[in-house]
């Protein structure tokens, strides 16, 4: 079987994020009972046009923007004939694959729709072009079968017009690297985990923190995660210092895999106030390090984060809220520690092997339409 992935980002691009890792662990699920994975995607500075990397083939062109289109002559050139299925991936614009490849192959994957997220990461007229015109890409993809991750995506789904029967909910799994259990810090140490961008919700959590030191002093912050753009970065880095808290902040930047799994498990509280989530790699990674996260309800991570169970998730998404959430787990010790419990119990729920076995069983079985 041969499957062509259509996405953004492959897993070596310097922008990758939780999206690229866990789809790339779905592939080489696939490969092992046998498919033959090529992955078009977009290019980046000094990127190899065309590699192998772990037994899959890297064809890369364009750029963020224009990639869709180059894939599609690129696919019409050279791939239909041998293409099989096609996973075509959403991130905020799907690649169109309806128009070029018949829907009986085409698997579409989504992590979230982009909705009010479209405001935060691109700019105008093209977020205001894009959230417009979001809800009509779904029309296209009818009778398409999706994957998504969390039951909140799903309904989102549904209500742009996927039929329920076509939604495929596979949850995410945990890829370890350092299982070690380190001593947690001796001061209560919140940290932030992902990449230093406006949807990410890092400056609520800068935010949150300034409110929470007002109630507990020896309390630190961990930013943990790429800075996207160095000129936010430092914009994060003049908020701390505005809010006085700055020599309280730790940034870390990117870290090894190794690096990250020290970091949570040495921390106390993973904060992620999200404006939208398709589910939230960081917080399965916090609770497989028994640190319950605190969140914004929001799609998705309501999804991730079992409210009073394994965190807690705030009623009014804003950072006082969160601040108060932070405080109510730091200072009842019986609710901290029922709430790290749950937390390793529910991560251990959750593999790749799982979610892979899962999306097999979906791809096997395609083409199983005649459109």
């Amino acid at each position: 079987m041969n499957i062509v992935i259509l996405n953004w980002r492959d897993s070596r691009h310097p922008l990758a994020g939780g999206a690229e890792q866990s789809l790339l662990q779905h592939a080489k699920y696939w490969q092992s009972k046998g498919a033959r994975i090529t992955w078009v995607v977009s290019s980046f500075p000094k990127a190899k046009k065309e590699e192998v990397i772990d037994g899959m083939r890297i064809i890369r062109m364009g750029s963020h923007y224009t990639v869709h289109l180059h894939a599609f002559f690129y696919f019409k050139r050279y791939l239909e004939g041998e293409a099989d299925i096609v996973i075509d991936c959403f991130h905020f614009i799907p690649y169109f694959s309806p128009f070029y490849v018949s829907k009986s192959k085409i698997i579409a994957l989504i992590n979230e729709p982009g909705k009010n997220a479209w405001f935060k990461n691109s700019f105008f007229p093209i977020h205001t072009i894009g959230y417009f015109l979001e809800q009509f890409f779904f029309i296209l993809y009818k009778n398409v079968h999706f994957i998504t991750s969390a039951d909140s995506i799903a309904e989102e789904l549904v209500a742009y017009g996927i039929s329920q029967k076509d939604i495929h909910i596979i949850p995410h799994g945990i890829t370890f690297v350092d299982k070690k259990l380190y001593k947690k810090e001796n001061t209560p140490t919140v940290v932030f985990l992902s990449q230093l961008t406006e949807d990410k919700g890092i400056e609520d959590a800068i935010k949150a923190f300034a409110l929470l030191k007002e109630v507990r002093k020896k309390v630190k912050l961990w930013i943990v995660g790429k800075e996207i753009h160095q000129e936010y970065g430092q914009s994060l880095r003049r908020l701390a210092a505005k809010l006085g808290i700055a020599k309280d902040i730790v940034f870390f930047g990117f870290v090894s895999e190794k690096k990250k799994w020290e970091l949570l498990s040495k921390s106390w509280v993973l904060i992620h106030p999200s404006i939208r989530e398709g589910w939230g790699l960081n917080i399965l990674e916090a609770n497989a390090s028994a640190i319950p996260a605190v969140g914004y309800n929001v799609t998705g991570l309501r999804d991730s984060i079992q409210d009073m169970k394994t965190g807690l998730l705030t009623k009014n998404n804003t950072p006082s809220d969160l601040a108060s959430q932070i405080a109510l787990l730091l200072s009842n010790k019986k609710l901290y520690t029922r709430l790290s419990r749950n937390a390793l119990l529910w991560s251990k729920r959750f593999t790749w092997a799982k979610a892979g076995k899962q999306s097999w069983e979906l791809v096997k079985k395609r083409p199983c339409k005649q459109l």
